[in-house]
């Protein structure tokens, strides 16, 4: 019996466009708190088995249930429930509205369409009354836009799964791989003196110069060399500097900041010995400079680092994936290797669990002025995650 007989577009997109509506981003007071309420209230209602787990004081996670026979795998769905803000959008951004075949506003694509597709999937399952042989966990998560305390307390909690399901916007394609993500500031200090005897002080701006003159010398030939199938290549960016104080005084400060991503084979201390010895060489030529390699504690997580995800390709968790997902489009799904960071790498990494990212919406919605996501694929995703768990969990 065909799952789609158990659920309708009705129902996934008005979940969906509930979702929407409740304000969860980091600007509002109480958080995700509303919609995780919702969420929790919603499963209840509906016959699934629910619980709120403590994440930071009134931000919690809500696991969802659907127990199977005992003797299957268990799949673990992850979504979050917090959005970026609606900064400048061209739309409401709280509206939910349908139209030109798109359900419109923050988060509709990124991501609580998915995670409306996978309580959905659920509840079609549990209707047609066939109790699976294995587990069915729904994780819907706090804060993966900023630090992923959410993800990060699920797995810190012990939750044990054969493989997992990230929901993040696919295209009907699927990633097994994306790179680690590191922010790094590099302060330079040097010495301040008139500009009309420059050679008095020790100019910071000059020495943030010769650090990225060897960076691009010697660091990014290196890089280039490695490469991830499933990933792309290591690579960084320089993303700001700022120094000096005015036209007529040497620079004593130089703030320069990273972005860096990295593949399998490297570390986050491997990254940090690169640029530290960098930095050693300029100071072997210039004694008095100081210079402070810093983390940035905005893109720091709790307790993990934004570790790389990988799984193999040969997990049972992304056959199945792949199976489902052709069965759909009738051709081999592609694997996409241009993602950012995801919960998936926590998941993956520190909780040693399997994982796949694929969900409803396009990639190039998300975080927009105008963000979407089609009706058609809350339809589809739900079905597809509806039948990737009945495959897996036999």
């Amino acid at each position: 019996m065909t799952i789609e007989k158990f659920y309708s577009e009705k129902e996934v997109v008005k979940l969906t466009q509930d979702l929407v509506r409740i304000p969860s981003h980091k600007d509002v007071p109480t958080r995700e708190k509303e919609v995780a309420e919702f969420i929790y209230k919603y499963c209840k209602l509906n016959g699934l088995e629910a619980e709120m787990q403590n994440v930071d004081g009134i931000r919690k996670n809500v696991n969802i249930y659907l127990k199977g026979q005992g003797r299957g795998k268990t799949i673990l769905f992850n979504g979050h429930t917090d959005t970026v803000p609606p900064y400048q959008m061209t739309i409401d951004p709280y509206k939910a509205e349908i139209k030109d075949g798109f359900l419109w506003g923050r988060g509709a694509n990124d991501m609580k369409g998915a995670v409306a597709c996978m309580i959905t999937a659920a509840l079609a399952l549990k209707r047609r009354g066939e109790k699976l042989p294995g587990d069915i966990i729904i994780s819907a998560v706090v804060g993966e836009e900023e630090k992923s305390e959410g993800t990060e307390m699920l797995v810190m909690s012990g939750v044990k799964a054969d493989g997992a399901i990230v929901g993040e916007p696919s295209n009907y394609e699927y990633a097994i791989g994306h790179r680690g993500l590191e922010w790094l500031e590099i302060k330079f200090h040097g010495k301040a003196a008139h500009g009309g005897v420059p050679d008095e002080g020790l100019n910071a701006i000059s020495m943030a110069s010769k650090f990225i003159e060897e960076v691009e010398k010697s660091l990014y030939p290196k890089l280039k060399k490695r490469y991830n199938e499933y990933m792309g290549p290591s690579v960084m960016n320089l993303g700001t500097i700022q120094g000096g104080t005015q036209p007529s005084t040497v620079a004593d400060l130089c703030s320069l900041k990273i972005d860096r991503r990295y593949v399998v084979g490297e570390t986050v201390e491997s990254v940090l010995q690169e640029y530290q010895e960098i930095i050693d060489k300029i100071k072997d030529k210039y004694p008095e400079l100081k210079v402070e390699l810093i983390r940035m504690e905005s893109n720091l997580m709790n307790k993990y680092d934004h570790m790389y995800h990988y799984t193999k390709p040969e997990e049972e968790i992304v056959k199945t994936v792949d199976k489902i997902l052709e069965d759909h489009l009738n051709k081999k799904p592609s694997i996409t290797r241009k993602r950012g960071w995801t919960d998936s790498a926590t998941l993956s990494y520190y909780g040693k669990i399997p994982t796949v990212i694929t969900g409803p919406g396009n990639l190039s919605y998300s975080h927009t002025k105008d963000e979407r996501i089609p009706v058609v694929d809350l339809y589809n995703y739900t079905k597809i995650y509806a039948e990737i768990a009945d495959k897996f969990c036999r």
